[in-house]
């Protein structure tokens, strides 16, 4: 605000303009004709083609009597001739006409001076080509942007940039308000891509910039690493950037560049250039602001012929011109509808310049301001570029672009952008009928000709050409030298690591200068974890080394693929283990033979409860059948049994233990094979979590991570850690143990452990990897070389190159002769639970069958006993057979309880079987008649069978042989 009143007071000094002392304060409530200032740029650009369409758009609206009704728009225009002071003047010269709105101006620059009067006279200002974006309704009130800002432009360029899978750009920009914060949007979007802007370089905002100025900023280019480079500047300086970048080399092949709006502007406006000018942009890529085609568009662009005679073409910034007059004659005739009159009054706050020549009090405030901006955010209506709204922060809605692609003499579109869906080949207009979706699989660009005539799409970065050679930081080891070592005398490095490093290199298509960087004081292995830190540092541009990938690093830089598989282990000391007088018993721990036995004495009782009833063989006395048992059960181990199974249920539950036991005989001779055959070695501990829970101290590599993991992941004491620093103390400690001084186990990276374990047989790993990572070279985050390097890793694994380096320098083993194995686990319960439970549910199974017949029989029996009326046929069996006194069934049972009953029933079973035997004998008699069927199956029925048991009674007279064999015995 200070600026603007210093440069009011000079100019009313040095006698610029005067002012006049007499002005109408106030008129009708619609007048006549309605002052508007527009403030122009006319040999410019986008100022040539503006003036045309604001001067047809003042026609137009004079001439539609619905719009402002009676009441003529007069816009006055000023030329700034790109200068920001005059531009000043012709503000304040447009301020003195009762002026109640300002169209423009097209400079960011002179906007920003320019809206420091507009707040302060509460004149509207309306810029259709502003678009810097600190231009912001919250500094300027009363400023209006009538075009889309560059956050959303520099937003679409990042987008790109990510697009194409480039990380670093150079923006070359003219050092103003305009490209400095276009630039400064730019970083932030490309920050939210994870890329970033590698240089800047401003180019003098000044009129007439020298070419050699271009050349040494382009020279300066040239040298670095990128090559994407973001063009924002204007036209002129723009087209001069072009030139010095053809003339050297830089408009070619592996190279990108990105314009914005201002080449596709002048493409638009004098299409076709001279074919010198195309050829300086040929390849290039070009941001257009996007509007929506209509046929009232198409219409107006065919008017636009006849209004210019085809000298000069319509770009987006004349349509937004266009625009800007129709909204702002719609916004007065809706102050004019509310009751609103034009007037002004003077400001209190200005100084009296009575007597000092300065006519400061022909400024004045215009009391409707505030109401006329109003209605402008309001007013909402269908441009030539489309709906024409502002949201709630002063922003036109749906900021879209084209992306078009300079071929020949012409250029080509290959999609859109836009705020909603990003990047697509499909126009905006279309997709917001849709739902946005940034995550569509389709392509979201055309192909596009690359600067050098090529479809290939640019790398994007190069090694800079500048001698600064890659400063990679290599650890000095003390021990495991293999992977790692200095050669003495000399800044060179030896070593696993380095030839796969070297071998990569190779394979790169491109040069990189490097130099190796010791890191670490040879006395000791340094800190990896600071090693990683110095690239976040900047002190280094990478690590090349046996750095293992760990999460608290990959949180600063970027790793290769894995060119090594590295995971903590756990060594031990270990003993040889002979098998002794009880080795029979190594192969099952105490609780599988416990459940083992417990269940060979199950089945037997299972067997014996299906068969005893019916099996001669499982009957006798009590001492007799508990032999049996135990025979029958322990003799199923060795498939041994003589006794046979003659119940369904009984043979069903004998065929699933038998294959329970075969399964369980073979895994045992498995096991005890292995125990007497094979040499075992024997450690107490059997993992990282026996020797957690232990007291033990615990040896660990000095700078490796393995002593954050053990501290901060498992949670072991700090005080039970040691530091080892080289295989030979490895060795010693462990040799000596917790009781000498040393430690019970140690916890290494799997190749470090490897490479030791090959020359000292006295230890070995035990348990699985507790972590799973890999060893990779370290590069900045976003660092381009990280991507070609893994690309490089994966071509050596595949090609063999990187297992014959890992054999050059790692396979040097001694103890592989060694016919030995680290003592196994036993054979637990959890390995057969599975069988013992189908076996158990079988058993469950056919005991609840044998029950429910057992009482389904018995309910039966019971039934008949108390029945006073005997049936026909076959007589009914008394209680006790041989009892000649024994009175009727009925009262029998009518006098006894019915748990002497069953009683005596059980104790009979004998003689019911001698029974059904007679019966089964006349049944096969041929001369027995079908009639005597069913009465034949009833007396079965009711003397306790059941069906599946009538097929396994003895037949043609078998009963008899039986009765006389046990006679004779």
């Amino acid at each position: 605000m200070k600026m603007a009143w210093t440069l009011l007071l000079l100019l009313s000094y040095f006698g610029v303009f005067a002012f006049g002392t007499g002005k109408n304060f106030s008129s009708s409530s619609r007048p006549s004709i309605v002052n508007v200032g527009a403030i122009l740029t006319f040999n410019s650009t986008i100022g040539r083609v503006a003036r045309i369409a604001i001067e047809t758009a003042m026609e137009d609206v004079n001439r539609n009597s619905s719009v402002l009704r009676g009441t003529k728009l007069a816009i006055k225009m000023g030329d700034t001739n790109c200068n920001g002071f005059i531009g000043f003047v012709e503000a304040l010269q447009l301020m003195e006409i009762e002026t109640v709105a300002i169209i423009g101006p097209q400079s960011s620059t002179i906007a920003h001076m320019i809206s420091h009067v507009a707040n302060e006279l509460q004149v509207p200002l309306l810029s259709f080509a502003a678009t810097d974006p600190t231009l912001n309704s919250l500094q300027y009130p009363f400023f209006i942007r009538m075009t889309h800002s560059d956050m959303y432009q520099m937003a679409a360029v990042a987008d790109m940039v990510n697009y194409y899978g480039w990380r670093e750009v150079i923006a070359i920009f003219v050092d103003d308000e305009y490209g400095r914060n276009g630039v400064s949007a730019l970083a932030d979007s490309l920050d939210a891509k994870r890329c970033k802007i590698s240089y800047k370089a401003g180019i003098p905002p000044v009129s007439g910039v020298s070419r050699s100025s271009i050349m040494d900023i382009l020279v300066k280019v040239a040298l670095m690493e990128s090559r994407v480079i973001v063009l924002h500047t204007n036209p002129e300086s723009g087209l001069m950037v072009l030139s010095v970048a053809q003339y050297l080399g830089m408009i070619g092949n592996g190279y990108a560049w990105i314009a914005t709006d201002w080449l596709s502007s002048m493409l638009d406006s004098f299409s076709p250039l001279p074919l010198e000018t195309m050829d300086l942009m040929q390849g290039v890529l070009v941001l257009r602001h996007h509007t929506m085609d209509s046929e009232r568009k198409r219409s107006f662009s065919s008017r636009w012929i006849k209004l210019t005679g085809g000298s000069l073409g319509l770009n987006s910034y004349a349509l937004y011109a266009y625009d800007t007059v129709w909204l702002l004659a719609h916004a007065i005739d809706a102050f004019f509808y509310q009751g609103g009159i034009i007037s002004f009054s003077n400001d209190s706050r200005l100084p009296d310049a009575e007597g000092s020549g300065l006519n400061i009090e022909s400024l004045s405030i215009f009391d409707g301001g505030k109401v006329l901006l109003n209605n402008i955010l309001d007013t909402s209506v269908m441009g030539l570029t489309g709906p024409i709204k502002f949201n709630s922060d002063r922003t036109l809605f749906h900021p879209a672009y084209d992306i078009i692609n300079v071929i020949g003499t012409g250029f080509r579109r290959i999609g859109y952008w836009s705020n909603s869906s990003g990047l697509s080949v499909l126009p905006p207009e279309t997709l917001d009928m849709k739902q946005p979706n940034r995550s569509s699989p389709s392509p979201q660009l055309y192909s596009v000709i690359w600067p050098g005539e090529t479809i290939t799409k640019p790398r994007g970065w190069v090694f800079p050409n500048n001698g600064k050679q890659l400063r990679i930081g290599v650890p000095i080891r003390v021990g495991f030298k293999e992977f790692v070592s200095s050669v003495r005398g000399t800044d060179m490095f030896k070593g696993f690591c380095i030839d796969v490093f070297i071998a990569a290199v190779n394979l790169l298509p491109y040069a990189v200068p490097y130099k190796f960087i010791p890191f670490g004081d040879g006395r000791m292995n340094p800190s990896y974890s600071e090693l990683v830190n110095k690239i976040t540092l900047g002190e280094f541009d990478a690590v090349v080394g046996d750095v293992a990938i760990v999460r608290n690093r990959t949180k600063n830089v970027d790793f290769t693929q894995p060119y090594a598989e590295s995971g903590l282990v756990l060594v031990v000391p270990i003993r040889k283990l002979n098998s002794g007088a009880l080795a029979f018993m190594q192969p099952f721990t105490p609780q599988m033979w416990c459940v083992t036995g417990v269940f060979f004495l199950f089945i037997g009782v299972v067997v014996w409860i299906l068969e005893h009833r019916i099996n001669d063989e499982f009957r006798g006395s009590p001492k007799k059948q508990i032999g049996t048992i135990l025979w029958f059960s322990f003799s199923t181990l060795f498939f041994s049994h003589r006794e046979n199974t003659l119940s369904t249920l009984g043979r069903f539950v004998l065929i699933i233990w038998l294959f329970v036991v075969l399964i369980i005989n073979s895994s045992y001779t498995a096991s005890l094979t292995s125990i007497l055959t094979i040499q075992h070695l024997s450690s107490p501990i059997r993992g990282i979590e026996s020797l957690r829970t232990s007291d033990e101290p615990i040896g660990f590599q000095v700078g490796s991570f393995a002593e954050r993991y053990l501290s901060e992941e498992l949670g072991i004491p700090k005080s039970r850690l040691i530091a080892l620093g080289s295989p030979e103390e490895y060795v010693i400690a462990l040799q000596n143990g917790p009781k000498k001084g040393g430690v019970a186990a140690i916890v290494d990276e799997l190749p470090y452990v490897e490479l030791f374990l090959a020359s000292q047989c006295k230890f070995r790993i035990v348990g699985p990897e507790f972590t799973r990572s890999g060893w990779g070279f370290a590069f900045p985050r976003d660092s381009p070389l990280a991507i070609d390097m893994s690309t490089a890793i994966l071509t050596l694994a595949e090609n063999g190159d990187l297992q014959r380096i890992h054999d050059k320098w790692l396979t040097t083993s001694v103890c592989s002769s060694d016919n030995t194995e680290l003592e196994s686990d036993q054979l637990h319960l959890n390995s057969f639970w599975g069988l013992f439970l189908i076996c158990g549910a079988a058993c469950f199974i056919s005991l609840m069958i044998y029950f429910f017949f057992i009482i389904r029989q018995f309910s039966h029996v019971s039934a008949k006993e108390s029945n006073p009326i005997a049936e026909e046929g076959p007589p009914k069996l008394a209680p006790n057979a041989h009892d000649k006194r024994r009175r009727p069934n009925v009262a029998l049972h009518e006098r006894s309880p019915l748990v002497t009953v069953y009683k005596r029933r059980i104790d009979n079973v004998g003689n019911d079987e001698k029974r059904i035997f007679s019966f089964y004998e006349r049944r096969s008699d041929p001369c027995l008649g079908r009639r005597q069927e069913g009465q034949y199956d009833r007396e079965i029925s009711g003397l306790g069978m059941n069906w599946w048991d009538k097929e396994e009674l003895p037949v043609n007279g078998d009963y008899e042989n039986r009765r006389q064999q046990k006679e004779e015995i």
